[in-house]
């Protein structure tokens, strides 16, 4: 029989530090999705700072393909809900458009100036305003506290409209954190605030998947146990909710390096998002 206890909460669920050259993240992603945003802004395939709400960091952006889009893909960025905005992470676009898909990335209000519970109201009418904008089928994408909130928008209480859910083809959470009940023993949680109540509002292995639900738990396999448990645990449940789900725990992958894939449009994960 093989014990597992977990001690230590606050390494379990750090990254960085766990990571050889982790220093090198988030400066890392700055230059290419600077670039990324300059080239499309001068094609004219970029929309930036759309505004979504009242809240000065209620902005998205949004890129376009070079035909008519055939759908809308969201891509909600993650940082514990406490760090980053929508500038981080551009160049992922590129996978998704080069497919045809337009591709809206918000940035939202972090703690501890407001709740979970409040991002992920926010994100909710993100994605509403992106939708309103681009016709057709609607992914939803999103690493780690992002992975959290687009899973999130596909549970039986999502904050979407009726309208919008019945868009959504496929959700796909990257390292997500599905549960938050085990934040509350982290020191984040000084900043995050999560209570028992939230943990079970908020916690997408908590509630049920809507209606028609398909949800791919996307994670690497060099990340920390949690992430890779985290992962696994909401494609399970789900599951046995009666929505469609699978797993992949892509090799030689940690949590920074995971995301790299959508970036290009013949990788497995950006192939996975858009699959019909």
């Amino acid at each position: 029989m093989l014990e597992h206890r977990i001690s230590d909460w606050d390494n379990a669920y750090t990254n960085g530090a766990n990571i050889a050259g982790g220093d090198r993240w988030p400066a890392a992603w700055v230059e290419p999705a600077r670039a990324f945003r300059d080239a499309l802004s001068a094609e004219g395939r970029a929309r930036l700072d759309i505004v979504y709400g009242d809240r000065p960091r209620n902005r998205l952006d949004l890129f376009l393909p070079g035909t008519s889009p055939n759908g809308l893909v969201v891509f909600v960025h993650g940082g514990y809900w406490k760090a980053f905005d929508k500038s981080f992470w551009s160049h992922l676009a590129a996978g998704p458009i080069g497919h045809g898909y337009a591709v809206a990335m918000p940035s939202y209000t972090l703690c501890p100036e407001i709740r979970i519970a409040g991002i992920v109201r926010e994100v909710g009418a993100a994605i509403g305003k992106a939708a309103a904008l681009v016709d057709g089928p609607l992914m939803l994408i999103g690493h780690s506290a992002g992975g959290h909130l687009a899973s999130r928008m596909a549970s039986a209480t999502t904050p979407l409209s009726p309208e919008v859910t019945g868009r959504i083809r496929h959700v796909v959470s990257i390292s997500g954190v599905h549960d938050l009940r085990p934040l509350m023993r982290a020191a984040m949680n000084e900043t995050l605030a999560i209570d028992e109540a939230e943990a079970l509002t908020e916690s997408p292995a908590l509630l049920r998947p809507m209606g028609n639900a398909r949800l791919t738990c996307w994670v690497g396999g060099g990340e920390r146990a949690e992430f890779v448990r985290q992962s696994a645990l909401l494609a399970n449940i789900w599951t046995g909710l009666g929505a469609a789900t699978s797993s992949v725990v892509e090799p030689d992958r940690h949590h920074f390096s995971i995301i790299d894939g959508l970036a290009d449009l013949e990788h497995p994960l950006t192939r996975t998002l858009i699959a019909q």
